[in-house]
């Protein structure tokens, strides 16, 4: 990230708090890069992290991130109320809403998000495989599928623009 770029608060926290949960931008971009691969002949890394870079500077995805971290830390640590205690602690199939608020990130760049998000999500490579173990004793019910749509986003992202469409 560049040295002279001004980050808000809000942003501020959402890296601190991805980094504290395990999750490095090289993750992220890593993830970027097993989706566009096959589609860009000459992808370099350095794409990969400046697209998830901007991804993350907008504010709609630094509330998903801090909104999903803080109920996994809170489920986490037992102090949400039940049936959500549960419900989040379990990650637990027809939850969806982990999935609604990954939505609101999808969303920044396009519908080709959905299909990326959708093929990452039931893949799980990467920082994806870590934050779906359970055996960890770690809630990520809500951080690995904000991982998943930063990607998916980071990606769509990366296509637009290599298709002079954004």
């Amino acid at each position: 990230m560049a040295a002279d770029k001004k980050i808000n608060h809000v942003e501020d926290k959402a890296r601190k708090w991805l980094k504290e949960r395990g999750v490095e931008v090289q993750d992220i971009a890593d993830l970027v890069f097993y989706l566009q691969e096959k589609y860009h002949e000459n992808l370099k890394m350095e794409d990969c992290i400046a697209n998830v870079e901007k991804v993350l500077s907008k504010r709609e995805v630094q509330n998903a991130i801090i909104t999903g971290i803080q109920l996994d830390i809170l489920a986490e640590k037992g102090m949400l109320e039940e049936p959500l205690q549960s419900i989040i602690a379990t990650d637990e199939s027809l939850y969806g809403v982990d999935e609604i608020l990954a939505f609101s990130i999808v969303n920044v760049y396009g519908s080709i998000g959905f299909t990326n998000y959708g093929y990452i999500d039931k893949q799980k490579p990467g920082i994806l495989a870590h934050l779906n173990d359970k055996s960890t004793g770690e809630c990520h019910t809500f951080l690995d599928d904000i991982v998943g749509a930063i990607a998916a986003a980071a990606s769509s992202r990366l296509a637009h623009r290599a298709a002079n469409v954004e």
